[in-house]
């Protein structure tokens, strides 16, 4: 399917764009431009707007080396970071081990694009003019959006800042308001626009990116999972299930490929293309530069100087992101070699199936840092995804944010804690009939373990661990060596300390300073 390219060139010139300054996460005054309120007036203006909401996510995961997946991904069991020595790229290996603190640059950059994003949607909501049916779809999306940066906020800060409008320089500085508050105007943002947005099947087959009502009652829904209102959360997901817009695509292994991207199964996915032509001279690196495609399938590639394609499909990379053979042995144990083969490659079915070869011995101290002996093939750096002149800076795999296999298990669990057990029974069987696994009887423990298996490395798990409470268990001697422990304070991700410089009546968050 053809893709629009989202260009975050940030709109220029426009007082929208002013909210967005790079060092300081919420803007300055840029003189001498036209001022929002003289935006927002047609159509066109309004959508160059709303356009630029989505940008965010694309920039917020594709950004060099602070992309927000890998700040999700490597605290959890399911990867470790990977590198050329535990010197290659310290902020992921802080991640890793939970060294990390409150500098950590991916950090940094994943709460500052949350920002973005919300300054950005306040900008249509508090000057756009609801006087035509587009105009009042896009203001719905608007609010949708800013629901999902604050979901983004909550879930892994805590409270913060709750930012509704565009500040002047005299209410930059903003206390946190409790997480109760935020995820009331969650709910409050997400009601108001469902009524107004399209279901997914009146979209444009190029449009699809956008907020539908299934993905606002998804977020809603997960927005209740995560306060543990279990009725609310089940009707919630019941309206996404019963829509008959959505349904679990038959054959798992496509899932995360070009062909799958904005599919049967997708709900929310942000889009990335093959088609910019970047090479080493024009890639925009760096900065608040374009991402049109993912760079980071390019890092996360099996390192260059170790790694033997043979026909395996993969290509190499700066060996970021390697699965622990922790992951495979939960595949096993459950019996899932269909989501096994669609998900990691062991070196042994490199060589005996592929042809490939990986010359380090990842047994014994090699400069091949974190590698128990397997690849991912989900979102991996498969050539198949890629584009010209230079493939590994033209991935254009699609982030999948939501997905129906997802809401079916938010659901199971959501109904079998509202007491709802035979519903419950029935998401949870429907997932693993898909993958050709046995009948089993739901309980909350078989939910986490089928969660860890249908959505491995797509950055849930180590929310998911928290929120369950199983983090401080689950996650003992994490990292390589094996030295890493959750604590009580990485509960919540620490609040960066740019912020807290910039905005003086910012804390941080239990446990990470004073």
């Amino acid at each position: 399917m053809k893709k629009l390219i989202y260009k975050i060139s940030f709109i220029a010139g426009l007082a929208i764009m002013l909210i967005s300054c790079a060092d300081d996460f919420l803007d300055q005054p840029v003189y001498g431009v036209l001022p929002a309120d003289d935006y927002f007036k047609t159509e066109e203006e309004l959508q160059e707007g709303v356009l630029s909401c989505y940008d965010v996510l694309q920039w917020a995961y594709a950004a060099d080396w602070n992309s927000m997946y890998v700040v999700k991904s490597f605290p959890s069991d399911e990867t470790h970071a990977g590198g050329g020595s535990d010197g290659d790229q310290p902020p992921y290996q802080q991640l890793d081990d939970f060294s990390y603190t409150a500098e950590n640059k991916p950090i940094e950059h994943s709460f500052k694009a949350m920002y973005f994003g919300v300054m950005r949607a306040n900008a249509i909501i508090n000057i756009a003019k609801d006087d035509t049916p587009a105009k009042k779809q896009m203001i719905a999306e608007a609010k949708a959006l800013r629901a999902f940066f604050y979901f983004e906020l909550v879930s892994m800060w805590g409270g913060v800042p709750l930012r509704l409008k565009i500040p002047t320089a005299s209410e930059f500085a903003m206390a946190k308001s409790t997480p109760e508050e935020i995820y009331a105007q969650i709910h409050k943002d997400l009601n108001e626009a469902i009524p107004n947005l399209p279901k997914k099947s009146e979209y444009a087959a190029a449009m699809r990116f956008r907020m539908s009502k299934g993905t606002a009652q998804a977020i809603n829904g997960k927005a209740y999972l995560y306060q543990k209102m279990y009725p609310e959360s089940a009707d919630a997901f019941d309206d996404v299930i019963t829509s008959n817009e959505y349904n679990l695509a038959p054959d798992y292994s496509k899932l995360f490929l070009k062909e799958s991207e904005y599919g049967l199964e997708s709900l929310f996915e942000i889009g990335y293309v093959t088609s910019a032509g970047y090479d080493w001279g024009n890639f925009q690196w760096g900065g608040n530069r374009a991402m049109e495609n993912n760079v980071n399938w390019q890092l996360m590639g099996p390192r260059a100087a170790s790694f033997v394609a043979g026909t395996s499909g993969l290509l190499p990379g700066w060996g970021f992101n390697y699965p622990t053979a922790k992951m495979a042995d939960a595949f096993d144990a459950e019996g899932d070699m269909v989501r096994k083969n669609a998900s990691i490659l062991s070196v042994a079915d490199l060589r005996s199936k592929y042809g490939g070869d990986w010359t380090e011995d990842w047994t014994i101290p090699n400069p091949v840092w974190g590698m128990e002996g397997y690849f991912r093939l989900k979102y991996g750096s498969l050539a198949s995804e890629t584009g010209t002149p230079v493939a590994e800076l033209n991935y254009g795999t699609n982030v999948r944010l939501i997905r129906y296999a997802d809401v079916l298990l938010m659901a199971a669990e959501a109904n079998l804690l509202a007491g709802n057990v035979s519903t419950a029974q029935g998401y949870f069987t429907e997932v693993r009939d898909r993958v050709d696994l046995p009948v089993k009887i739901v309980t909350l423990d078989a939910i986490k373990t089928e969660r860890r298996l249908e959505l491995a490395f797509e950055g849930f798990r180590y929310l998911d661990l928290i929120r369950w409470g199983d983090a401080a268990t689950v996650l003992k001697n994490q990292g390589f060596k094996k030295n890493g422990n959750f604590a009580d304070k990485h509960n919540l991700y620490p609040i960066p300390a740019a912020e807290i410089l910039n905005n003086n009546k910012m804390t941080p968050n239990p446990g990470w300073g004073n």
